[in-house]
């Protein structure tokens, strides 16, 4: 397994690409008060040094899945008020950051109030400089322990993920001005239908058994290798109850719900049935979940099967992750969750991996176009959060994908705006796109 390039989105299959960019008047998003434009990231692919977390312990394990170890990620832990000023500087209004669990609680009961300052501290320099905190409390990481006794796929690891919600609401949620329990906790039921994944399943069920051993913990359980079938219907129970705790704590000050991957699934031909099939599995459960929104992230599309996604098209443009270079996607996932729930919308992630900084731009260009055409059609749309403001360690890829707007030296970590920020900071500023 050592040396493989596999990626949790690296596994969508791909199709193609839709005909028709979505047009919009250029000041829609603008017109909505309120509007969050901002960028995004994850605490373990950028903080660097999360030695306590389950991943630490995969991506070290011999052989491996992980391309190379996370090791100092980004340095962020260190420079996150350089980033934050950097993030305010380019115009936008919001940013979304996840809290490393393992920080927190690096074993169970074991309370770190250095790390619940050090995010307080994170949360209030985001406001001081007119960030607004979209704060994700599980971004697929777990602590070595909760993974130890069997993670999500117990219904015993509900209650520690609810204490833990309801912790970090207490000392910070003043400061938090939207939250979702959990990124994408659909990812693993969505990557079931690739026929990457489905030859893969043998050697991710032999690192679980690896890990299990070196470890000597035979429940070892990460969500990251998990069976949807299994951990899905826990995962939405302790989404239930950590909904509650979060509202609770905070007086509901705060909107709470969580972010789904969702690509634009197209059919074959004429037959819908592995479609709808495949948004039974993925979209329909978390719809039915209690929540005051929905986090739509959206990197690509897929052509359907009856069973599986279908291989990417001969000639399709493909990002640094395998997938689709597909823009107008988002367009039609929002129509899709806006046609399914009544609740908000915004964009928590979307990006596109690629070392050409003008397809980036383009990329970008055609995105926002179609949330302005959803917002010029009345979708409640609230925010449109760019993945990701640093090149940062992209999972099992390592290193080599590049999604940021901004360049990261790996050896001195010092940090360079593309012309991709520049160009986005300008549609947050004015709401225009050109």
């Amino acid at each position: 397994m050592t040396g493989l390039q596999i990626d949790r989105r690296q596994m969508f299959a791909g199709g193609l690409l839709a005909a028709g960019a979505a047009t919009a008047g250029p000041s829609a998003a603008a017109a909505k008060p309120g509007f969050l434009w901002g960028t995004a990231g994850a605490a373990y692919q950028i903080e660097g040094g999360n030695v306590a977390s389950d991943v630490w312990t995969l991506e070290h394990l011999k052989p491996t899945l992980f391309a190379e170890p996370s090791g100092d990620a980004d340095d962020v832990y260190n420079r996150i008020d350089e980033d934050l000023a950097l993030a305010a500087s380019l115009g936008f209004n919001a940013h979304r950051l996840s809290i490393e669990w393992a920080r927190i609680e690096p074993e169970p009961g074991q309370i770190s109030n250095a790390a619940l300052a050090y995010y307080r501290r994170v949360l209030e320099t985001c406001r001081r400089r007119g960030l607004s905190p979209v704060v994700t409390f599980n971004h697929y990481t777990v602590p070595r322990w909760f993974a130890a006794a069997g993670g999500f796929d117990t219904a015993e690891g509900i209650a520690p993920f609810v204490r833990y919600c309801e912790l970090v609401t207490r000392h910070m949620g003043d400061q938090i001005a939207v939250a979702a329990t959990f990124n994408e906790p659909n990812v693993n039921a969505l990557l079931s239908w690739t026929p990457l994944l489905q030859k893969m399943a043998p050697m991710i069920g032999g690192m679980r058994k690896a890990v299990q051993t070196a470890t000597g913990a035979p429940r070892w359980s990460s969500p990251m290798l998990g069976d949807f079938r299994v951990q899905q219907p826990i995962m939405i129970a302790a989404h239930a109850r950590a909904y509650d705790a979060i509202k609770a704590a905070s007086g509901g000050r705060f909107p709470v719900g969580v972010t789904l991957s969702l690509n634009d699934d197209k059919p074959a031909g004429d037959d819908m049935t592995g479609v709808e099939a495949k948004r039974a599995q993925v979209l329909t459960p978390w719809l039915a979940a209690p929540g005051d929104l929905v986090g739509i992230q959206n990197y690509t599309e897929s052509v359907v099967g009856p069973a599986s996604d279908l291989p990417n098209a001969p000639g399709v443009e493909v990002t640094q992750m395998d997938y689709p270079f597909a823009p107008r996607a988002l367009e039609a996932v929002i129509r899709l969750v806006a046609s399914r729930t009544k609740r908000p919308i915004y964009v928590t992630e979307n990006g596109v991996a690629t070392e050409d900084d003008t397809r980036r731009i383009a990329f970008i260009r055609e995105a926002v176009r179609g949330v302005q055409a959803c917002l010029a059609d009345g979708l409640d749309v609230r925010g449109y959060l760019h993945w990701s403001l640093l090149d940062n360690w992209e999972w099992t890829s390592g290193y080599r994908p590049k999604f940021g707007l901004v360049a990261v030296d790996r050896t001195t970590f010092k940090r360079t705006p593309k012309p991709s920020a520049a160009y986005f900071g300008q549609i947050a500023r004015t709401g225009r796109v050109v």
